[in-house]
């Protein structure tokens, strides 16, 4: 729902797991083909799965290699858009279940932005889902690898909540300017505010 294409466009999923936000790109994007790298097999696998069975094989691919190996895997300026959903944390105990995808062993944010900047043309976005206190970190490591943070939405679960989760667009050589959205889960009587029924479609 956040992330905007252009047209045709070349999409770059950074940690991409099994798939799922390509899958979500190319059910509302009818021109967009997709990219995943993945450096859990099993994931890369489940990615594989989820893509016959969507019937998207010439569409989207997953590549099962590390974000840290992007530079060596692509030629530069490959990409029109790049997506992620990343580890958020940088330290603590490694989840039992899913140690890689929760925390930034392997992929720490410079190793994204980095992984960023090479895929993407000049002028190309990058849409990244994170925790707020990570705002300030990401923003400043983003524009060491000449990403400009360009959009920010604050997500609540409701009201008056605390902000849970941040959505924000940067972009390849873009010029300052930060655009301010905000989004509450629910409403004040704790049912599914009407920006949630229309990102999924209910009513």
């Amino acid at each position: 729902h956040f992330v905007r294409l252009p047209k045709n466009a070349r999409v770059l999923d950074l940690g991409s797991g099994c798939g799922t936000l390509g899958l979500l790109l190319c059910a509302v994007n009818e021109s967009c083909r997709v990219t995943g790298v993945e450096l859990s097999q099993s994931a890369h696998l489940a990615a594989i799965n989820n893509i016959r069975r969507n019937g998207l094989t010439t569409r989207m691919e997953s590549i099962c290699v590390d974000v840290r190996q992007v530079p060596g895997s692509f030629p530069p300026g490959s990409f029109d858009v790049c997506v992620s959903n990343p580890p958020y944390f940088s330290g603590g105990p490694a989840s039992r279940t899913a140690a890689l995808a929760r925390r930034e062993d392997a992929c720490s944010p410079a190793d994204l932005f980095r992984a960023a900047a090479w895929a993407l043309k000049y002028g190309g976005d990058f849409f990244l889902v994170h925790r707020p206190e990570r705002l300030g970190e990401i923003i400043a490591q983003a524009g060491a690898f000449h990403l400009e943070a360009k959009r920010l939405c604050l997500v609540r679960h409701g009201p008056g909540k605390d902000v849970s989760l941040i959505l924000l667009q940067l972009r390849k050589g873009g010029k300052p300017g930060l655009a301010f959205e905000e989004l509450s889960l629910t409403d004040e009587l704790g049912q599914p505010s009407r920006e949630y029924k229309s990102i999924y479609h209910i009513e």
